[in-house]
């Protein structure tokens, strides 16, 4: 029937896991979908970290420091309302402009889907608000109003 001489098989579609060994064989690796843990992974940039260890210990404190700084210029004193100036409008802008491009290479990092990439930006994130946003280091002696200080 239909061409075919005398079988009743028909041709099998291919299996998920052969399209993406196909993919590792033609692209240099396969994206993660889901969270995984290990120290093989790619974050940011083709090749970085690697398979190295120190090189994933490096890679872990880079996106934690880049969330913490985020989570600072977030609350520094230079994007505090002042007398309107063009300087001082050019300053906001500027730091707001660095603290979005970190926030979005976090972001991307992230988007690894690496567990431990994942709880080095979210500890980033919580310690710098604990720093510079929380009042866990705030004097709350002389303040009786609730604003969240800078600390820069």
């Amino acid at each position: 029937m239909n061409g075919m001489s005398g079988s009743s098989q028909a041709a099998s579609a291919p299996s998920p896991s052969s399209f993406f060994q196909h993919r590792r064989r033609h692209h240099g690796g396969m994206m993660h979908m889901t969270f995984f843990w290990g120290k093989n992974t790619e974050v940011l940039f083709h090749g970085w970290p690697g398979t190295n260890l120190k090189m994933y210990w490096a890679c872990l404190a880079a996106i934690f420091a880049l969330s913490a700084v985020s989570e600072w210029l977030s609350r520094c004193g230079l994007m505090k309302a002042g007398p309107a100036s063009f300087g001082g409008g050019l300053v906001q802008s500027v730091v707001y402009t660095v603290r979005a491009g970190l926030s979005y290479l976090v972001m991307l990092a992230v988007m690894s889907f690496n567990g431990g990439v994942f709880v080095a930006a979210m500890a980033g994130f919580g310690l710098g608000f604990m720093i510079f946003g929380s009042r866990a280091f705030r004097d709350t002696s002389s303040n009786s109003h609730t604003e969240v200080q800078s600390h820069c």
